[in-house]
């Protein structure tokens, strides 16, 4: 049964409409598990006795549980429906945001923080369920962007009720607004979205499952230990490094023999040699690590600095920064998804690429001594990247999905946008840690923004090695 006959009924504006609602709730929810953070990071460094690379760590492995969920679990949803799959992620989460808040130490929050990577796709399972429900390409593309714009940041309120409620309640706070919110996403997708479920009767490739989680898991975890390398050498961590990555080039290649001799493969192989998959996937991770620790973790860190840094309180720091960025992308979203079938998805890709290399420049160039122009720095990326980049990027691995299966390539895009903001949170915080023993404090911030320049710039190159999903495009 094709999946625009099973979800007739849904195509109804009323129904739409709920549908909407209900899944812009969940994409909320596992937002503020990425974003609500990023102005209690040093808060939670002191409140936990611990260092800020493990703080920064415990943000790693969220994304990285978030990457290796999301290989499989769109694929599943397929198979055994959407709409229960995305209601038990929301459910999980809320159990991990539970456990962090309770945690005695930060091993507890790394736990937390492992189960809540369990929503992980929740972007592109609700990018697949709403385009199940809407055929035409524009008003498509117009509520893909409202969803996904949210991936930004929820109209900056993420970050202010973060700093806020840091400053006066302290992070555990906001773990516990993360466990409201997930229980509250989960009995909405629930009880008011549509099930669908394009792959029924097909069996779930568990051994290719396994194969390509320890690959990317292996993979991961070589270049965090590689990453450490770069500020303080080791035997023991070089030797572990070697190892996972010939784990995980061992593994790839049995997800490779697995895929080609299964009768249901998770991936046929034709399909991972095509352009349409591993270019955007490319482009993703690239986006990503050039820019998501940027706004995040470096920006937000240096303004709090005492020196020479601005001194500036977490709340504040949300306002000036994170709010803006986040508000602008909210805004900026919804035009640029009704754009991109009309102008094409990769010219408006390569208008957001374009433009965050420019919002780099602003931040390093001037942002690091003034103030103010760290604030347009950062709202320029929340027009670029955030409300522009970052809504494409997640619209491509829908349009670009083969027709028979799905939900493989927005899963291994959710994996690509996670996979790429574990590497910004270890890629350039590892750039900071090994300069900043040469030169001084700011030069070091600013080689950081020219290595997140200098990845961004590549993931543009990237973006022309797309192909146009002519399908999802209205021509003139």
């Amino acid at each position: 049964m094709s999946v625009r006959t099973e979800t007739t009924a849904a195509t109804a504006p009323a129904r739409t409409g709920v549908l909407t609602a209900a899944l812009l709730v969940a994409c909320i929810a596992f937002q503020l598990n990425a974003s609500m953070l990023s102005p209690a990071l040093v808060s939670m460094q002191k409140e936990l006795h611990t260092s800020a690379a493990t703080v920064d760590l415990s943000q790693t492995w969220f994304f990285t549980a978030a990457a290796l969920f999301s290989l499989f679990l769109p694929r599943l949803s397929d198979i055994v429906g959407r709409k229960r799959v995305l209601a038990g992620m929301m459910a999980l989460m809320a159990a991990g945001s539970v456990i962090a808040a309770l945690a005695p130490d930060v091993g507890w929050v790394f736990a937390g923080r492992i189960i809540q990577g369990v929503s992980g796709p929740t972007v592109p399972l609700c990018l697949l369920m709403l385009r199940s429900a809407v055929p035409d390409p524009r008003r498509y593309g117009a509520l893909m962007g409202l969803i996904t714009a949210v991936n930004g940041g929820v109209a900056g309120v993420d970050s202010f009720v973060g700093g806020f409620f840091t400053e006066h309640y302290g992070f555990r706070s906001l773990f516990w607004i993360m466990a409201g919110l997930a229980a509250v996403a989960a009995v909405l997708v629930a009880v008011r979205a549509p099930e669908t479920r394009p792959g029924r009767g097909t069996r779930m490739d568990w051994a290719g499952v396994l194969c390509i989680v320890v690959a990317v898991g292996a993979a991961l975890v070589a270049l965090d230990e590689g990453a450490g390398l770069l500020s303080a050498y080791s035997a023991g961590t070089l030797v572990t490094a070697l190892v996972l990555a010939v784990v995980a080039a061992a593994a790839f290649a049995g997800f490779w023999a697995v895929e080609k001799r299964a009768d249901q493969p998770m991936v046929e192989i034709v399909h991972l040699r095509r352009r349409a998959t591993w270019a955007p996937l490319l482009t993703t991770v690239l986006t990503m690590t050039g820019v998501f620790a940027v706004v995040n973790g470096i920006v937000p860190a240096y303004v709090q600095a005492a020196s020479p840094g601005f001194s500036v309180g977490a709340t504040a720091t949300s306002l000036l920064i994170l709010t803006p960025y986040a508000l602008l992308g909210w805004i900026v979203g919804p035009f640029s998804g009704r754009l991109a079938p009309v102008l094409g998805y990769r010219r408006v890709l390569r208008i957001g690429l374009l433009g965050s290399l420019l919002s780099l420049v602003v931040v390093g160039a001037l942002g690091l001594i003034s103030l103010p122009a760290m604030v347009v720095g950062t709202a320029l990326l929340g027009i670029a990247y955030a409300g522009t980049a970052n809504i494409i990027l997640n619209g491509l691995g829908v349009v670009l999905s083969p027709e028979g299966n799905p939900g493989f390539l927005p899963g291994m895009n959710a994996g690509a946008f996670n996979l790429g903001a574990g590497l910004s949170f270890l890629v350039l915080p590892a750039v900071h840690q090994a300069t900043q023993a040469a030169v001084d404090t700011r030069t070091s911030y600013l080689f950081v923004v020219v290595a997140g320049f200098l990845i961004t710039l590549a993931a543009f190159g990237a973006s022309f090695l797309i192909p146009r999903p002519s399908e999802a495009e209205v021509r003139a």
